[in-house]
């Protein structure tokens, strides 16, 4: 099968979710979605082609996700899927295969990146508060991708590295 719109794959699809380590040039957008767009095309597990889509958001974020209604995804095709993004970052200026970041919306709604031992001093700074919009890269299907990408740091999984302060009224957490 071939590379499908993304909205078509339905919510039991396979999911992975790439965050840069920093916003991609119009240069690195290109050379990022053809270099996918070509793996994707011929993508296949044991043989079997697989029905895959992809997209880039924010200009920080490719998802990728697999119908595995039709063929899933294997050991084997997704460290190929792993090399090959691996092999595109020198070309895109950005790191996208390792975990260990955070990505947030600041408060001009700008997409950025943090280590998790930088995020307590975010909180204590104001930089990161109960309310900002915090990003979930760990999702595995598209049915949790689609509704909780996007949450509130006090509805998030960095809702430990924040302290009491998730848990405070309507205040700033500066302090």
């Amino acid at each position: 099968m071939p590379v499908v719109p993304f909205d078509t794959l339905p919510d039991a699809s396979r999911v992975w979710v790439f965050g840069s380590d920093r916003p991609l040039s119009e240069a690195g957008t290109t050379a990022l979605l053809k270099g996918v767009e070509e793996y994707l095309a011929s993508w296949k597990a044991h043989g079997a082609p697989l029905t895959v889509a992809s997209q880039l958001r924010d200009n920080r974020f490719l998802v990728i996700a697999v119908d595995q209604t039709q063929a899933g995804a294997t050991g084997c095709s997704i460290d190929g899927l792993f090399r090959v993004l691996q092999g595109l970052e020198p070309k895109i200026g950005a790191s996208l295969v390792g975990g260990g970041r955070v990505f947030y919306r600041d408060a001009q709604a700008v997409v950025q990146s943090t280590t998790q031992a930088e995020v307590p001093t975010l909180v204590a700074s104001g930089g990161i508060t109960k309310d900002t919009v915090v990003f979930d890269t760990s999702l595995t299907d598209l049915g949790a991708f689609r509704s909780g990408f996007e949450k509130r740091a006090k509805e998030s999984w960095i809702r430990p590295m924040m302290g009491d302060i998730a848990n405070r009224p309507d205040e700033r957490m500066s302090g």
